[in-house]
């Protein structure tokens, strides 16, 4: 039975260098975003959590977290860039631009900006920059990330090879701070622990202590939540019966949400450097978290200081806090290794 008016999803061969997509549903923010982000991870950092906190540091109201403005973007373009996708497999240059704030409409737009085929011949793997706008038309986040997508026709010609050049971190230069934030009355008490910018070294390690373990119906709900429409996520068939694979995003939030313990006044994300999903999180998986400082830098608001976290996800215990083995490679139990710039009181 022929059918010309429902829409497969793009495959490997249908992307071109410089294609624009305009990404369909816009998404007004409502005050169920963050009840159910809060829902969904144990997040409780103050900022996202009062609106009398958000305004003592200088913002007109609170915002939903930074990640979850990040999956309304995301989940806007997966029809059109990874509805056919074996991996998401990467993220970098991402900058989150302004706060998002209940009442705020985003949409999507990208630019494919790499295309590489791989050797087999029966996946590529496709970059593209988004850009999630606002109502008013204003940048909210920005992010390349890049997915390994199925060929339809195994016979297609390989595009060329371009494979983007990527900077390996933001500069604290490129950071923008929400207009108006200071953090010259905080509440460290309120926001649930005492450590100030000052108190971190460059190299030390935070084990984040807690567990949380993955539960089929509530990956489910989050992708449903952020419209994540990825077959591999929402159909078992696609999987040929290797289960439930979690949905990338979910693993950062949980493991954003773990670092409270430690990272407690670590409290806007700013910058994404680079992030990888390395090995597969499935319904089941206990997901625990450590953290280690990368660098600092001063900011132009005296208040307020900035530090290049990397957060590691693993299934396993975190013990050594080492991620690869003897060979080099991650090893097997680590899911998610994400490098971030966060600003903090100083």
């Amino acid at each position: 039975m022929g059918n010309t008016k429902t829409n497969p999803g793009r495959f490997f061969e249908d992307y071109r260098l410089g294609q624009k997509l305009v990404h369909a549903v816009p998404r007004t923010i409502s005050g169920g975003e963050r009840a159910l982000y809060c829902a969904l991870y144990p997040a409780r950092h103050a900022l996202y959590s009062s609106d009398e906190f958000a305004r003592a540091c200088g913002l007109p109201q609170s915002p939903i977290e930074d990640l979850a403005a990040f999956h309304v973007v995301f989940g806007k373009t997966v029809p059109d860039v990874s509805l056919n996708a074996v991996a998401n497999l990467g993220y970098g240059e991402g900058r989150f631009l302004r706060p998002v704030y209940v009442g705020d409409t985003l949409r999507a737009v990208s630019e494919v900006v790499g295309l590489k085929q791989n050797s087999s011949g029966r996946t590529g793997v496709v970059w593209v920059r988004t850009r999630g706008l606002n109502q008013k038309n204003q940048a909210v986040i920005e992010y390349v990330r890049w997915v390994m997508v199925r060929k339809r026709d195994l016979s297609a010609r390989a595009p060329e090879t371009v494979v983007p050049v990527l900077a390996p971190a933001l500069t604290p230069a490129d950071l923008v701070i929400p207009e108006g934030l200071d953090f010259g009355a905080y509440d460290f008490s309120l926001a649930g622990e005492a450590h100030r910018w000052g108190d971190y070294d460059i190299g030390e390690k935070i084990d984040h202590v807690d567990g949380v373990t993955i539960e089929e119906a509530e990956h489910m709900l989050a992708t449903r939540l952020w419209q994540n429409t990825a077959k591999v996520h929402f159909d078992l068939s696609a999987r040929e019966g290797q289960g439930r694979l979690i949905y990338g995003g979910h693993v950062i939030s949980l493991a954003r949400a773990l670092s409270f313990n430690g990272l407690a006044n670590a409290q806007l994300i700013v910058g994404l450097n680079g992030g990888a999903h390395v090995n597969p999180c499935l319904a089941g998986d206990t997901v625990r978290a450590f953290s280690e400082v990368l660098d600092k830098a001063e900011t132009p608001v005296p208040s307020i200081g900035a530090l290049r976290l990397r957060t590691i996800a693993t299934k396993g215990e975190v013990g050594d806090m080492e991620i690869r083995d003897e060979n080099g490679k991650y090893k097997s139990d680590i899911l998610l290794d994400l490098d971030y710039w966060v600003l903090m009181p100083r």
